[in-house]
């Protein structure tokens, strides 16, 4: 098949559309279930690309769950301890495959993000990640293959219309790229920069020391911007994204942003997030909304309106401001990539807040003494890439 007509492109008036390689060779796609369209295809390669180098680079399989075509989670197949297994919701489930476990990280990181996403994996689909794929909101999945039983259950979400997606893993596109703004072809070389440890030997910082756990979570940040609309900062630990800032005009902003998401990702893993009771029948989708509820700063507002008997079965006790500080407070040894140079040392004031040990950015700002001098202020460890990993 040399091309494949889409129902439209981004929007219902965007017609006709399709998609099709410029060379004439084959599409190296072949969809199982479904019809997938444009925004679903753009996640789908965008993904594709991720998984694909994150396995590479890691020799772990990887997934990622993507949403308008920049990643709301990224992740390696680590085991997951038992308080992740439950934040994830994937506790019932039993023993999961390394792949499993990768798109459960991912899918866990944002999971409001994470809502209707397009899911990426970078090795065959086995039954164990198909399980965690069918009772999950979602448009879609990419793989180079799929076991039969599990693809005999993804083909029955959505009552059959589940799109499901099958890439040549052997494919390799064209040196040269083009994208049509405004009736203007653009072209330039693809991004084929490779991410890997030796991106990080230069180590600018008085503390020189990045372990081997906090490298794969530098690797993981800087080859999730690298597929991250940008501006764009993105938090790790323990083999996954926790917090990516996508699409910010400024650094401090993806800073916080992704800061934020971090953080709500460590506040879930709290006693008193895990101790929540919520009322029978609640699905995940409303439990992920009730705890992002209950760690914000309206659940106050809540109690006050009463609201709360229709989301738990016991009145639970507010998270307090200082409370949710002291939580974070433990939260250590987290790495954050940029796809740019940090500015300002405000950007690394904000990481602290948020665990950030180990740092990853690219270098060549006017003030790259000022945030040497602020990271050595806590100790961290920061690698000068010197490359930025723009994308748009």
């Amino acid at each position: 098949m040399k091309e494949l007509e889409l129902k439209y492109g981004c929007n219902p008036n965007q017609k006709p559309s399709k998609i099709f390689v410029n060379d004439g060779r084959e599409l190296p796609i072949e969809v199982l279930c479904g019809k997938p369209g444009y925004i679903n295809f753009m996640d789908a390669f965008n993904g594709w690309q991720l998984v694909k180098e994150l396995k590479k680079a890691t020799g772990l399989p990887a997934a990622t769950s993507f949403k308008h075509v920049s990643p709301a989670g990224a992740a390696v197949g680590l085991p997951l301890t038992d308080t992740l297994a439950k934040i994830y919701w994937v506790d019932d489930l039993g023993e999961l495959s390394p792949l499993a476990c990768a798109y459960a990280r991912a899918r866990g990181a944002d999971r409001m993000s994470s809502f209707g996403d397009f899911i990426a994996l970078s090795d065959v689909c086995d039954v164990s990640t198909a399980k965690i794929i069918k009772r999950e909101v979602s448009d879609g999945v990419i793989a180079p293959g799929y076991e039969p039983e599990a693809l005999e259950i993804l083909s029955s979400k959505k009552g059959g219309k589940y799109n499901v997606i099958k890439i040549d893993e052997n494919y390799m596109p064209a040196p040269l790229e083009h994208k049509d703004v405004y009736g203007i072809t653009f072209e330039q070389g693809r991004n084929e920069f490779k991410i890997d440890k030796e991106l990080l030997t230069n180590v600018v910082t008085a503390n020189k020391e990045i372990p081997e756990l906090a490298q794969i979570d530098l690797i993981i940040s800087l080859i999730t911007l690298k597929y991250t609309q940008s501006n764009s900062v993105c938090y790790a630990k323990g083999g996954q994204a926790i917090g990516i800032g996508a699409g910010q005009q400024s650094r401090i902003h993806c800073t916080r942003l992704a800061g934020s998401k971090a953080d709500n990702w460590m506040l879930r893993q709290s006693p008193k997030v895990l101790g929540l009771q919520f009322v029978d029948g609640i699905g995940r989708a409303d439990r992920d909304n009730a705890i992002d509820v209950y760690i914000g700063e309206e659940y106050e507002d809540v109690l006050a309106e009463g609201k709360w008997q229709t989301i738990f079965k016991v009145k639970p006790e507010v998270f307090t401001r200082e409370e949710k500080r002291a939580w974070l407070d433990t939260m250590e040894d987290v790495a954050l990539g940029s796809d740019a140079f940090f500015p300002f040392g405000d950007n690394i004031e904000r990481a602290k807040k948020s665990g950030v040990k180990y740092i990853a950015e690219p270098g060549g700002s006017v003030r790259d003494d000022q945030v040497i001098e602020t990271a050595d202020k806590y100790g961290m460890a920061m690698a000068f890439t010197g490359m930025r990993l723009f994308h748009h």
